[in-house]
């Protein structure tokens, strides 16, 4: 089975769970799931100014 990270809006708070189990609830909410990320980390990011926020790129290796 796979993993979501989910994240807490309020304490930024990061829990992993199996996929298929209940979403987690901190600070008394759901919390929700980490974006996927819209484009790949490159030199020319510093010029935008983007803030570098916590993303689900689907790189981290399934669980067999």
């Amino acid at each position: 089975m796979s993993e979501l990270i989910y994240k807490c809006r309020e304490c930024n708070s990061q829990i992993t769970i199996k996929k298929g189990q209940p979403v987690p609830l901190c600070c008394k909410k759901e919390m929700e799931p980490l974006p996927f990320c819209t484009k790949a980390q490159d030199p020319e990011m510093a010029r935008n100014y983007e803030a570098d926020e916590p993303c689900d790129n689907g790189t981290m290796p399934k669980k067999r």
